[in-house]
């Protein structure tokens, strides 16, 4: 059975940071489908253990969805 979080992940599409890794201060607080701290995921980015990312603006960063299942699925 997936994670409730996971389970709402959208089929296809981009998700930014805060939605995989979550956010507590978020309000509603946003919870973690990858349950790492944003310097080890961008390290692990870096080192190819989590995908790459996309640029959609100068401070919008976004990961495609199916890679992001991929991972989860593979992990």
């Amino acid at each position: 059975m997936q994670h409730k979080s996971v389970a709402s992940l959208p089929e296809t599409g981009f998700v930014r940071l805060p939605q995989i890794i979550g956010s507590p201060k978020a309000n509603p607080p946003i919870p973690a489908i990858i349950p790492v701290s944003k310097s080890t995921w961008w390290a692990g980015v870096k080192e190819g253990r989590f995908p790459q990312s996309t640029k959609l603006g100068p401070r919008t960063t976004v990961w495609r969805v199916e890679d992001i299942r991929r991972l989860i699925e593979t992990a």
